[in-house]
């Protein structure tokens, strides 16, 4: 059963986490063979205070 864990800053629509769940899906399948049913993908979405780049949250810089 393949398992894919994606990190996201919040702020992603329903449609958008929709649209991510179903590509991985699609590329889980396509790269190692697994039936779509047994695929399984969790986005975690990331507050921005808590996501660093370049030494500065995701906040601070406006993302």
């Amino acid at each position: 059963m393949p398992f894919a864990q994606i990190y996201l800053i919040e702020g992603r629509t329903e449609d958008q986490k929709r649209a991510v769940i179903e590509k991985v899906t699609q590329a889980m399948m396509d790269a190692v063979g697994a039936p779509r049913e047994t695929v399984r993908v969790w986005i975690h979405e990331v507050p921005k205070e808590n996501w660093g780049i370049g030494g500065v949250s995701a906040k601070a810089l406006g993302r």
